[in-house]
């Protein structure tokens, strides 16, 4: 669809960026915090980048203010930061513990006093270890009311002055890679209890929401999911119903439960004939349909392109965590889709697809779907970044597919999309979970590496520039081509 006339983004749009609680604040083990399962996974050895692990991170905890007063003077309009579940409950329950609850304070109160809104990350995977421990975390149903329990501490804490909630950070990741590829807490290979644990996760999303709906008036919460379309190599109608195959068993297996509390057919009866299927037990389905929320969180970084697998074909491959542009292995599920490489795109040295047009092209199809209003919770570029004389870090490629990504927010718009906000990957550098800090996302260069924290210094890179002026003319700064 091309337009004659590009609709500008709404007065109350909210720019933002965000980060995660591992990623950034380090302070592991200070005022009270308990372990997290990336706590105890990353200290055995091979399973990060240089065995890099989040115990100082960025050490956002020891300099919160200087990072929100960075945000102030970039002008940012809101701010996606996660909780730490075992900063609050360092056992994962029981007593709730108080400088944790008051760290968050200061940074909400900080953020609301300079006009930036902030919108919190119930569970972006830090799960406390002791949970694992005592009942193997997601795999029990235990775990729902645990969830519930903090979740409606935070509710009670911060519902008074925060507007927008995010209950589960990409779910279909932190059960994929935990439970299929097994390179996430707790590198488990197995399907049966992945889809059993992912249906334990839906029903904690559900009753949080349900909780929510009692305590916090006037907000509004939703999860935020890694969205990639998928698209079919070409026409061959096999290749066509691979990619319906992939799309349902990749998306709409997490969104349609999230917005209709139902899963899909095709995919169920797969699951089933496999022996795969989660048990559903009296009451799941009711609950599951009282967790629709207010909006759909999409997390878009690629697309996917799949053509036919026959029943003997390709299966899991292996992920590239190295930086070394190629190295990922063709993947797939025997008898559905195998993921192919789209000859029309690029990718970065992580071999991640880089297509803008496809985030309008995930909008369009969450709207048409759910209709449901849409917050991009996460959108940006891991590279490696340079630091130059004069403390320069001249990230012009991170500029282009930011700015790419926006014209295509701004053409979703344009279609008719009813997008609240988009928040970049990631404000500061911080830790990538398996890639160390060599992957750099952020807007402020964080000077350490996989050798050690350095001084931590923060130094303003050419797109914190770039982005600040986005912000203060609501995008019609753009860099635009012809027709765009």
């Amino acid at each position: 669809m091309f337009h004659k006339h590009i609709q500008p983004f709404p007065d109350n749009f909210l720019w933002g960026s965000a980060s995660a609680a591992y990623q950034i604040e380090g302070a592991w083990n200070q005022d009270g915090k308990g372990p997290s399962v990336w706590d105890v996974y990353t200290k055995k050895e091979g399973t990060t980048y240089k065995n890099t692990n989040g115990d100082v991170a960025v050490d956002h905890y020891n300099h919160l203010e200087e990072d929100v007063n960075l945000m102030v003077e970039m002008g940012l309009k809101a701010y996606r930061f996660s909780i730490s579940w075992s900063r609050i409950f360092p056992t994962g329950k029981g007593s709730v513990n108080e400088a944790g609850l008051a760290f968050y304070d200061r940074l909400i109160n900080l953020l609301i006093e300079n006009q930036i809104e902030p919108i919190i990350t119930v569970y972006h995977w830090d799960l406390p270890q002791a949970l694992m421990d005592e009942y193997g975390g997601w795999e029990s149903r235990d775990i729902i009311d645990d969830f519930n329990d903090y979740c409606i501490s935070l509710f009670n804490r911060y519902g008074d002055r925060v507007k927008y909630w995010v209950t589960l950070n990409e779910q279909n990741v932190f059960i994929g890679l935990g439970y299929r590829s097994g390179i996430h807490p707790p590198g488990v290979k197995d399907l049966k209890r992945m889809y059993q644990a992912n249906h334990i996760a839906n029903l904690a999303n559900a009753k949080a929401i349900q909780s929510f709906r009692k305590i916090v008036k006037n907000g509004h919460i939703g999860p935020s999911f890694a969205h990639g379309p998928v698209y079919p190599i070409d026409s061959h109608p096999a290749n066509i119903l691979a990619a319906e195959n992939a799309e349902e068993m990749n998306n709409h297996w997490y969104m349609d439960v999230y917005a209709w509390g139902e899963y899909p057919k095709a995919t169920m009866n797969y699951l089933k004939r496999e022996g795969l299927a989660p048990v559903i037990e009296e009451g799941d389905l009711a609950l599951l349909k009282e967790g629709k929320p207010d909006f759909m969180g999409v997390n878009y970084y690629q697309t996917a392109t799949v053509a036919s697998n026959p029943l003997d074909g390709v299966g899991e491959g292996k992920m590239n965590t190295s930086g070394k542009k190629g190295t990922s292995e063709e993947s797939g599920i025997p008898g559905l889709f195998k993921s192919v490489k789209n000859p029309h795109l690029e990718t970065t040295n992580w071999d991640w697809v880089i297509d803008p047009v496809g985030l309008r092209t995930s909008m369009r199809r969450i709207n048409n779907r759910y209709q449901l209003p849409i917050l991009i919770s996460e959108n940006g570029l891991g590279e490696f970044d340079k630091l130059e004389h004069g403390d320069k870090v001249n990230d012009d490629y991170r500029i282009d597919y930011i700015n790419q990504h926006v014209l295509q927010i701004q053409q979703a718009i344009s279609d008719g999309v009813e997008i609240i906000g988009y928040c970049t990957w990631s404000f500061t550098d911080l830790l990538s979970w398996l890639n160390g800090y060599q992957k750099r996302y952020g807007f402020v260069y964080v000077d350490r590496d996989e050798d050690g924290p350095k001084e931590l210094r923060r130094i303003k890179k050419k797109s914190y520039h770039w982005y600040s002026k986005v912000i203060s003319t609501n995008g019609e700064n753009l860099h635009r081509k012809d027709g765009e």
